[in-house]
């Protein structure tokens, strides 16, 4: 089970600057272990604590984020990305090369939330629960945020297993999870 980011392990700027050269290499070789590819155009990035504290302390690095009401701001934000027990949480990047393509496909993509699913083990497909905040009426956003609340069967039959599955009228496609995704998520909605 993934915890959340407590205040007291977010560094002050300059201590994370002098952090950062030797933690940074780390994390992206993490988020590369969790990353998953559906289609030519869909990545899943599934999130746990260290990812989630990663992008807190870069944002606090970035947008020279010092008072502390406004870091627990940015953790209250991204600890939503952190899942439920039984749980995963992504951040799902819709990619296309050009603006002009990204712009027609934020479009073609309306309807996205319906037609996500994440299958563990042989058991039937859950299916995603986007952050509607990232949608609007005529367009998605290039950056959603995805929960599949699996519970405790699915979780344990993610060991055998698993699949993301995209069955959008514009876009279909599917991934199985292998190697050191596999691996990531499991340890992920262990208990």
């Amino acid at each position: 089970m993934v915890q959340p980011v407590a205040f007291e392990e977010i560094r002050n700027i300059a201590d994370y600057e002098i952090e950062r050269s030797d933690w940074r290499p780390q994390v992206m070789a993490l988020k590369d272990r969790r990353r998953v590819r559906v289609g030519g155009h869909l990545t899943f990035l599934f999130e746990n604590h260290d990812t989630v504290r990663y992008q807190v302390q870069e944002m606090m690095r970035i947008e020279r984020i010092v008072r502390e009401r406004d870091i627990r701001h940015e953790l209250e934000t991204y600890n939503e990305l952190i899942p439920a027990p039984y749980g995963l949480c992504a951040s799902l990047l819709i990619e296309y090369d050009s603006p002009e393509e990204r712009t027609v496909w934020l479009r073609e993509l309306l309807g996205l939330e319906d037609h996500v699913w994440f299958q563990a083990g042989g058991l039937p497909p859950v299916k995603a629960r986007f952050d509607t905040r990232q949608i609007a009426s005529d367009r998605i956003s290039s950056v959603q945020y995805v929960k599949f609340d699996l519970g405790a069967e699915r979780a344990a039959a993610l060991s055998g297993g698993g699949r993301l599955i995209v069955d959008h009228p514009r876009y279909t496609a599917s991934t199985e999870l292998t190697g050191d995704a596999l691996t990531e998520l499991v340890a992920d909605v262990r208990p």
